[in-house]
């Protein structure tokens, strides 16, 4: 076959992954392998010429469609800030979710890329009180249930808050809840601008088998308005750097089980158990 029939295949099989796309927002590396008998690869370099060419939005196993992808609530100085250390938490933090699991996943921008990284998980439940986040897996997670909690909805926030909020949380457990913080603050804990917020993500802690937190290294600073957890609160913690060792000491100081996660942005993660003291492992980016 010579280099202009096999030019002519890519560009067809191209063309019909975009229109799988049109259908179903959403497409999976292994089942575009098996549906046109080519390599993952194959596949990869398709979806990253789709991208490229601004047709696709790559995700962890596949990829999600442009056009039916939701426009983002949040102030874009929101979602520009530490952009590449979000992504980084988010998609560490999928490797902890299986197929079949039941997630409370709290408002915030590293959270709702955390969601956008969940393409490849199946059979999943999502309970939310961001409208954001609600819509985005209605609209691009086919294999997700969602559960959106009631409440009254802060102006110009696009979340929702309040006792029928709490209400509806205090009837729902999970396997796992996934936080956001506006603040760490060794010794003091998780802080937030905002009562209603505080007092859903209580709800969100008390209500799941398993807690994490997501937050990069800029949310250690000065304790905002109102406390609503400590360390020992969360299983686990994800972040993309812990600079001068400040959560890892808290981590000790306080004798919390926590287990901290390091996705890094640049060079491969680093894994952190608290129980074993500061010892490191490093994985490699897959």
């Amino acid at each position: 076959m010579d280099h202009q029939q096999d030019r002519m295949l890519a560009d067809e099989r191209r063309a019909r992954i975009i229109e799988e796309l049109e259908h179903k927002s959403t497409v999976l590396v292994s089942d575009l392998c098996r549906k046109f008998n080519v390599s993952e690869v194959t596949i990869r370099s398709d979806l990253k010429k789709l991208e490229d060419a601004g047709k696709l939005r790559r995700t962890r196993g596949g990829a999600v469609s442009i056009m039916r992808t939701i426009t983002i609530s949040y102030p874009d100085q929101r979602m520009n800030v530490n952009s590449s250390a979000k992504r980084a938490i988010a998609e560490k933090m999928a490797e902890y979710i299986s197929d079949g699991d039941s997630l409370i996943v709290d408002t915030g921008t590293t959270t709702f890329e955390f969601v956008r990284a969940l393409s490849d998980k199946r059979d999943i439940t999502i309970v939310t009180s961001d409208l954001s986040i609600a819509t985005y897996a209605d609209s691009n997670l086919p294999n997700a249930d969602v559960i959106c909690l009631g409440g009254h909805l802060r102006k110009n926030h696009r979340y929702i808050t309040g006792m029928i909020t709490l209400q509806n949380l205090s009837e729902i457990y999970v396997d796992k809840a996934i936080l956001a913080t506006d603040a760490f603050t060794p010794g003091e804990g998780f802080t937030t601008e905002f009562m209603g917020n505080a007092e859903v993500k209580r709800g969100c802690i008390a209500h799941a088998r398993e807690r994490f937190m997501l937050m990069d290294a800029s949310k250690v600073r000065a304790p905002r308005f109102l406390k609503f957890g400590d360390l020992p609160d969360f299983e686990t913690v994800v972040m993309d750097h812990d600079r001068e060792d400040q959560v890892s000491q808290a981590i000790e100081t306080s004798k919390a089980s926590t287990h901290l996660v390091f996705a890094d942005v640049d060079s491969g993660e680093h894994d952190v158990d608290s129980d074993v003291g500061r010892e490191r492992a490093r994985f490699s980016e897959a």
